[in-house]
């Protein structure tokens, strides 16, 4: 249900604790992030690809002039705020091994490319698959009823997650999100959408504009939509 409608208080309970339930911890948290190639390069045959950013105590140590890290930080991060920065291309292999139940693969973009085949890797997260099933239905969930029913259409079902992230130093600036993948049962793509520094008053968001995309797929190429 926290997937679903997308609770800030209820992952700031998870990562950072409150009262009886105690949080993961920021040393537990950036594990958990890495295990699945955020703050990491993805390794596609693009030329100068950027990696993201994991706030950590020695990575605000080393920014902040020597401020020591807070428990309001570790709130921060849990919903991906603060220092926490991703690329596209991290969140969409992210996502992919969310749909795949554990296997970090190496994307590239040349099909039939027997070279980048060979190098490419796969990394098995060694995670349980019940724990991978509760994040899958937590995602549908978000397109049945919650944050992401845009996305509920009739030709295929998907699964997505959406998030929101205040920029810029008064925050009047958002960068809207939506990630997900399909078909739902037997999943064989993931996506990720995002809209870069839109006013806070835009009714145009990311999930908008996958449903639009979605829409043009069905009708210009259903071969995506096939069930095998």
């Amino acid at each position: 249900t926290a997937l679903a409608v997308s609770s800030d208080v209820y992952f700031y309970t998870i990562g950072g604790g409150f009262e009886d339930q105690k949080g993961l911890g920021i040393v537990n948290l950036k594990k958990y992030i890495q295990l699945f190639g955020i703050g990491q390069k993805t390794g596609i045959d693009l030329g100068d690809e950027k990696s993201g950013i994991v706030p950590s105590p020695e990575w605000k140590i080393k920014n902040f002039n020597g401020d020591l890290w807070r428990i309001g930080d570790t709130y921060n991060t849990s919903i991906g705020q603060y220092g926490f920065q991703v690329t596209p291309m991290e969140m969409v292999r992210a996502t992919a091994a969310i749909a795949n139940h554990g296997k970090l693969v190496t994307p590239h973009l040349i099909l039939g490319d027997e070279e980048k085949e060979t190098q490419s890797k796969n990394l098995e997260i060694n995670i349980e698959k019940e724990n991978f099933d509760v994040v899958h239905e937590g995602m549908r969930q978000a397109v049945t009823y919650g944050t992401a029913v845009a996305l509920n259409v009739p030709f295929v079902q998907i699964a997505a997650k959406t998030g929101t992230a205040q920029v810029g130093v008064t925050k009047n600036k958002i960068n809207s999100w939506v990630v997900g993948f399909f078909p739902y049962d037997n999943p064989k793509y993931s996506f990720v959408i995002m809209m870069e520094s839109g006013p806070t008053t835009n009714s145009v968001n990311a999930t908008s504009v996958m449903r639009q995309l979605i829409d043009s797929m069905y009708w210009s190429a259903p071969e995506y939509f096939e069930t095998i």
